[in-house]
Order: structure tokens, then sequence, then C-alpha cells
């Protein structure tokens, strides 16, 4: 560090975000299964939408997102003066606690929850909170117990990553009854439409002034290279969110792109149904292999070894086959390997490869 010239507090405890591994060195065959990606892609009306939008990079984008809001609003049901867009759902998170969260305040999120909601309060200058799981699933009797006079923002990604595990409504309106007067309940719908009739948390926010949603347009709708996100919330927050955002956050492309994939149902219907048929046979299979293996309502599943060498063993294994998995140490799961639900060739073939390292040892 600079011995003039320093951050302000918390920054520089910041561990770098590492994203999922994407290569593997000297292999051109290799499967990325770590990144929780729709192994089929965008679809078709987003892919022609892109190319389209490439014949006006001259011109600036809109800076209220009007069309994409009012597309959001239409398929969800929802005031579209309530929505707000972002790079991502992660921008979301930190316009939350750059606007809500400071020096003396605390972030509360569970204690495997997603990376970037430690990091985004630390970015804002406040302090993380973890709250301790059950059996790799959210508890809100520890989140309720942790709350404070300091608590600001308290982050529940339901379903989350990377346990793929997830509360019922009850338990969610629990929660948003616990809340203190000062805080703001934080539905983190990045997987919420692998959910069948889950609705990400929304009637939950059109019933409270401090309850908001994120969601994202990187998972199911196969645009995370795209990077487009966006919250739903009381009118009172959006209009403080939409103070500290950027005014061109997201780019003509971004916009178009997210636009059109929202309209492509069949691009839609195809991957829901084959990420549910090949997480239920992966599961059973990690299952049958001796591995400890959660109920996943993501499109990945965490698979537990006996010990942290055992996961680390096995991810080289893999690795060695060309197969590329996350470990998650850095979520407090160090014995675990996340495997994203690709399609069925690429599902059977990390299972055989697993199988295949059971059986050397």
């Amino acid at each position: 560090m600079h011995e003039t010239i320093r951050p302000k507090t918390g920054i520089l405890d910041i561990a770098l975000y590492q994203g999922g591994k994407a290569a593997i060195a000297g292999r051109s065959d290799a499967v990325k299964l770590s990144s929780n990606e729709n192994p089929f892609g965008p679809g078709e009306r987003a892919v022609e939408a892109y190319r389209r939008a490439g014949h006006s990079l001259h011109r600036y984008p809109s800076s209220n997102h009007a069309s994409l809001r009012a597309a959001l609003g239409d398929v969800h049901a929802l005031d579209p003066d309530r929505i707000i867009c972002g790079a991502g759902s992660d921008e979301i998170i930190a316009f939350l606690c750059q606007a809500y969260a400071t020096r003396g305040d605390e972030v509360l999120f569970s204690e495997h929850g997603f990376l970037m909601y430690r990091i985004s309060a630390l970015a804002a200058g406040a302090t993380p909170i973890a709250a301790p799981e059950r059996e790799r699933t959210t508890s809100v009797d520890a989140l309720i117990a942790a709350m404070t006079e300091r608590t600001r923002l308290v982050f529940v990604a339901n379903p989350n990553n990377p346990t793929g595990t997830m509360l019922p409504a009850s338990e969610i309106t629990r929660l948003a009854d616990a809340l203190p007067a000062q805080a703001i309940l934080v539905l983190d719908g990045a997987y919420a439409e692998y959910v069948d009739g889950y609705d990400g948390g929304a009637a939950l926010v059109d019933g409270r002034h401090n309850v908001v949603m994120t969601r994202t347009f990187s998972k199911l709708y196969g645009l995370g290279g795209l990077r487009v996100g966006w919250g739903y919330g009381p009118r009172h927050v959006i209009e403080v969110l939409n103070r500290v955002r950027g005014p061109f956050n997201l780019s003509t492309p971004q916009l178009e792109v997210a636009e059109a994939a929202l309209g492509d149902h069949e691009h839609h219907e195809r991957s829901l149904r084959e990420n549910a048929r090949m997480r239920t046979w992966l599961v059973q299979a990690l299952r049958d292999l001796g591995l400890g293996c959660d109920r996943s309502f993501a499109n990945f599943v965490l698979a537990r070894f006996d010990t942290e060498a055992e996961a680390e063993a096995c991810n080289a294994h893999l690795l060695s086959e060309g197969l590329i998995v996350r470990q998650v140490g850095s979520y407090g799961l160090p014995e675990a390997l996340r495997i994203t639900v690709g399609d069925e060739p690429a599902c059977r073939r990390v299972v055989h490869a697993i199988a295949q390292f059971r059986g050397q040892r």
C-alpha cells in the first residue's frame, strides 16, 4: 500500500472475487461447468437483436431504460416505475450498499451467501456480518438473532448460491416481519426462474416498504457475457438507487438484447425442461456415488466430499479430464464442489469422471 495515498476503510479488506475457471491450458475440448451458465446459450431472438444493435453503436443508449423496464413490467406484472436496471444484479447489490450502508452500519447475510454481499458492504465502508446456516440452508432464526440497531441491509439469495437450497415463502415473510425499522431486506432472485411458480419475492415487495428483489439475465436467459440485471422495490428505494446509478450504465446492445430475450418463450421452456431433467439425474447420480448432495432448486448442484483434501483431489482429476467445476472454499465449503447442470453429455461426462476418481481411491 502507498504510504500516503490510501483507500477508504474496508477496501483493502476485500478479497478479489474469483469467477469460475473458464479454460484449461493445452486443452481445446474443456467443458465449463463452473459458472452456472445456460448450456444452450442465448436464444435466437437475443442473438439476432445483438446483430441488429451493432448498427447503432455510435448512438448513446437510453438513460432511463424505459423500454426494457416496460417489457419487464409486462412479463412479470410489475410497475415499471419501480424497476431499476443494472450491469448484472451485482450492480444493483452495489447500489443498495452504496446508498444505504456506510461506516458504522452492518450488512447481514447468510454464512454461505453470495460473495458480492460482503464485497459490496466493504466497498461501502460498512461491516459485513455472516449468520450461521443450518445444513447449508439459510437460517431465519440466525439472521434474526444477528440483527442489531446497526443493521441496514439483509441479503438473502433464494435459491441460494452455492448451496442450491431454498427457503419457503413463510420463512421469508417471517424474516421480513422481524426487520429492524431502519433495515431493508434484499431478496436475490438470480435463480428464481428455475423454481416453478416462484415470483422471486415480488408479492412480498408489493406489500412492504422495506423489501427489494433483484433478478438477472445471466442464468436462464443465457446472457452472462452481456451483464444485465434488474431490481424491483418500493418507489422510495428505487428513486434513491437511481440517484447513484450512472445515466448510461447499460449499453444499447445490453438493453435491446435483454428485451428480445424476454420474449423467447420457446428457449425459456426448453432450458427449464432440460435443466430440471438433468438436475434430478445429476443429484441422484452423485448420491449413488456416495457423495452428499442436497436437493437443488437452481441450475447447479453442490457435491460434498468427506474432506477438503478429497474435494481438491477430485477437482484435480476433473481438470485432467477436461472438466471445469467450481471449488467453493471461498464460500466456507472447502469440502465441496459446485457443478453447473450442463447438457446431458456434459452431465454424464462429469459423473463418469467422478466415478472413475472414486474407484481409483
